[in-house]
């Protein structure tokens, strides 16, 4: 019953304009720099779902657009879009926010207007997503926990599903063919769409010039469609898409794939088109436990951890060594001694990573303009860090949760724990209050501290050290500082915490008082802070105030802290200036 077609450039479509699909017997063209993008989705319905995973948004740089509180509400989180200008976030509260570009009306605001502020989608009504997917428009994708499922965005080939082809402003809730159907999960090709159901139905709609939608035909499909021919019978538990490919998941661990094949990414060992599902016989024996699908490329990991690619290989994805075609599955990273436990690739992209047990993360492919042909080992400490920093263009290639609820970072937990007297074990008394602290948190954090509280310190013996050297705020600050490497004091606090810095040895947290005296001079402080500068030998710190001092020598002059420096420092301020030229006529 499988079928092969000619794959041909698509029609003009709605803007912006469609980038033009590969031919079947020749490698897909080179993206443009910025390629158009999908999510890809997770395994669901009992095999390992990666989805909850602590993310650090700011690795984008759209999201450094949000306010610190804003950042703290997210939950979930994508971003998106050919140039990865588009996010949407969804927070603890189940309410929907997107910002960006808006090309094809992509982020459902009722219009095209792009925005730096984050707008609020009001078609949630409280309900939670466990499933989002973007096309090349882009089209959105989005699924509910109720089996809810809602589209916007491009819709030139009538890949938002409801049976036309105009451009979906706002989300709108699909539902022919899918009555009484519960969708759990949503996948996106480049302009054709899929939907996974509880009971483990496939449907497909969309573009299908390369039988992508599985139909056993090449017309474009407009409404939700359910795949069957060898899917016929079987429960399928995940799906992904390539740019005009399809995948799917059975519980069982087969995997069976339609649409265009000229790079092999089906794994069928031919490169033909393929109308109708067609199971990857390379992969029998191996139940596979997660599929995602890159630009022309898929990965796919066994419950035992061994990972098999194939497809296109321009830029080295499949990790082979060489860039090579492959069009059947091929074992890769045999030689590690961790078991892989997660894969990931996204269809706008040509990279590609994977995640050990140890918790090593590699990367290959298309990194920054160049070709890994071989899995390289990373400093991250995730997949998607990998296409935050690495991947053109740097999208999310699953929807991000951030349980902040759940999980704390031992940043977090240190600076929670600072001045709790539940689990102290040493007291600071300063001005007759008390500051709460940990021991080993000093003795780690501190050279000072290190050396205190050997045993021929009289303090290492002590419950309640006394201080009277410094203020309460001072101190308070400082060992703040050790716990979270902030300050916040204002410049003339900063002044005897300058000192402390001097006193311990404490260069950064030196450099930082610096800072906030800097930012924080003013006309009436500006004698001051010199002359605590000259006096805690902070050369920089003495050179800016000199300089601010100078330039606004009229009204230094008439401060109250100028004429109150001792006469000494004075003299040598007005020789200074003199040199400088302030006198000057």
């Amino acid at each position: 019953m499988n079928g092969s077609s000619s794959c041909s450039s698509p029609p003009p479509a709605s803007p912006p304009a469609v980038q033009l699909l590969p031919s079947p017997f020749q490698p897909p063209p080179v993206p443009p720099h910025s390629p158009p993008s999908s999510l890809t989705p997770r395994p669901q319905q009992g095999r390992l779902s990666f989805a909850a995973v602590m993310v650090d948004v700011s690795k984008w740089p759209l999201f450094s657009l949000l306010s610190t509180e804003e950042l703290a509400t997210i939950r979930q989180a994508c971003v998106f879009g050919t140039s990865a200008n588009e996010a949407i976030y969804i927070t603890h509260a189940n309410e929907v926010f997107v910002f960006g570009l808006n090309c094809s009306s992509c982020l459902g605001t009722g219009d095209n207007m792009s925005t730096i502020v984050a707008k609020k989608l009001d078609f949630l009504g409280g309900k939670k997503v466990v499933s989002f997917s973007y096309g090349s428009g882009p089209h959105i994708l989005l699924a509910t926990d109720d089996g809810q499922m809602f589209a916007w965005g491009h819709n030139g080939y009538s890949q938002l599903g409801n049976g036309n082809t105009n451009q979906g402003l706002a989300p709108t809730l699909i539902t022919a063919t899918l009555h009484n159907k519960k969708v759990t999960e949503v996948a996106c090709g480049s302009h054709h769409s899929m939907a996974l159901t509880h009971d483990g139905e496939v449907f497909a709609w969309g573009y299908n010039n390369c039988g992508q939608i599985g139909s056993g035909s090449t017309a474009n499909q407009p409404y939700p469609r359910k795949v069957t021919g060898c899917l016929q019978g079987k429960t399928a538990v995940a799906i992904t898409c390539g740019q005009t490919s399809s995948m799917a998941l059975i519980d069982n661990g087969e995997v069976y794939g339609w649409g265009y094949n000229g790079n092999g990414q089906l794994g069928i060992g031919n490169n033909g088109n393929q109308l109708t599902p067609c199971r990857l016989a390379a992969l029998q024996g191996l139940c596979i436990q997660q599929i995602v699908s890159g630009y022309g490329h898929c990965l796919a990991l066994t419950d035992k951890g061994l990972l098999y690619a194939w497809g296109a290989n321009t830029y080295g994805q499949l990790g082979t060594g060489n860039k090579s075609n492959n069009l059947t599955p091929l074992q890769i990273m045999a030689d590690k001694e961790s078991r892989i436990v997660e894969v990931a690739a996204c269809h706008s992209t040509h990279t590609s990573a994977a995640k050990t047990q140890s918790g090593q993360v590699y990367m290959w492919g298309q990194c920054r303009g160049q070709s890994i042909v071989l899995p390289h080992l990373t400093h991250f400490n995730n997949t998607d860090d990998v296409f935050a920093c690495f991947a053109t263009p740097s999208v999310m290639w699953r929807l991000m949760s951030m349980e902040h609820d759940d999980f704390m970072t031992v940043a977090e937990a240190l600076r929670k724990e600072f001045d709790s007297p539940e689990t102290a074990d040493l007291k600071f008394s300063v001005d007759g209050k008390y500051i709460h602290v940990h021991k080993a948190v000093l003795k780690i954090r501190c050279e000072h501290f290190r050396s205190m509280f050997r045993s021929q310190w009289s303090e290492d013996q002590q419950e309640v050290i006394e201080i009277g050297q410094f203020s309460y705020p001072v101190y308070k600050s400082f060992l703040q500082f050790l716990y979270t490497d902030t300050v916040e004091l204002p410049p003339e606090d900063a002044i005897g915490l300058l000192d402390l810095a001097t006193s311990y040895c404490e260069n950064r947290l030196k450099r930082l008082c610096q800072q906030i005296i800097m930012r924080g001079i003013t006309v009436e402080n500006a004698f001051t802070l010199l002359s605590a500068a000259i006096r805690y030998d902070a050369e920089d710190l003495e050179e800016f105030c000199f300089r601010f001092c100078v330039n606004h020598l009229t009204q230094v002059t008439q401060t109250e802290a100028f004429w109150q420096t001792d006469g000494a420092m004075l003299k040598e301020f007005i020789s200074r200036a003199s040199r400088c030229g302030a006198f000057k006529n």
